[in-house]
């Protein structure tokens, strides 16, 4: 090698050290998109919501209409096309299949799943259902009325949110969003997990889906696992872990 070609490996090692050093950290990363799942809406997101904007990120709730995947894929879609720079789509359950179709967007940096069902490409709800015993969560649903699966009451206190105080149960319940059962066979046709690193929450006591299931499927992403005392819905019953679970995440890229 000679003297010149040392000088310039030299200065390119140093602008490189440079670039590094004055680079804008990747929190950079201060936007945020929640992605709720069935029987729910944008309000499951309310006790995170704030946890995560005084730690100042931007926070956007989907609603999905719950219609189906394309429908719901894009009312995700809508909400990240709204964000100004690099975002964490965050999922909770059927929203996991959600994000792992919407993630695939330039935009989305990072994925991170709330007790979701995380499907592989060509994979269904249902598809990741085969082979095991039904949750008992499944008691709690009605229907289908009019294509249309619903949780009752009783399903919502004693599966759904069992940690919950009895007044804010009948708030998820009365909020409830009627779920198109069709979209428990939509199959994605692209996971974002697979070229994106990916986060998981597991509610240790969910009734909704086995939590064995979902550390499966959060080994099979090499996903950072955070496991929650908690239920279906960690972001209502355990808000505080879910919010620094979520913002680390935020950090981490």
């Amino acid at each position: 090698m000679t003297l010149r070609t040392k000088a310039l490996a030299t200065a390119a090692v140093i602008a490189l050290v440079f670039a590094a050093v004055n680079a804008p950290a990747y929190a950079a990363v201060k936007n945020i998109v929640l992605v709720h799942g069935a029987w729910a809406d944008g309000s499951s997101w309310a006790k995170v919501i704030p946890l995560l904007q005084a730690q100042g990120y931007n926070v956007t709730a989907v609603q999905n209409p719950l219609t189906g995947l394309d429908d719901d894929v894009a009312a995700t879609k809508r909400a990240l096309d709204l964000q100004n720079g690099p975002v964490l789509l965050v999922g909770h359950s059927w929203a996991g299949v959600v994000i792992t179709q919407a993630g695939t967007d330039p935009k989305v940096v990072g994925l991170v799943y709330v007790d979701a069902f995380t499907p592989d490409v060509g994979q269904s709800v249902n598809d990741l259902s085969q082979g095991a015993p039904p949750p008992p969560g499944l008691k709690g649903v009605t229907g289908p009325s009019n294509g249309f699966l619903w949780l009752s009451q009783a399903g919502v206190e004693q599966y759904f949110v069992p940690g919950l105080s009895k007044s804010d149960a009948d708030v998820v319940w009365a909020t409830q969003g009627p779920f198109a059962a069709a979209s428990l066979g939509a199959k994605v046709t692209a996971a974002a997990w697979k070229t994106k690193p990916a986060w998981s929450v597991i509610g240790t006591k969910d009734q909704m889906i086995w939590p064995d299931a979902e550390r499966a499927w959060a080994k099979r992403m090499n996903a950072k696992v955070l496991e929650v005392d908690s239920g279906h819905v960690p972001m209502l019953e355990q808000p505080q872990k879910v919010a620094d679970f979520i913002a680390s995440a935020a950090k981490g890229l």
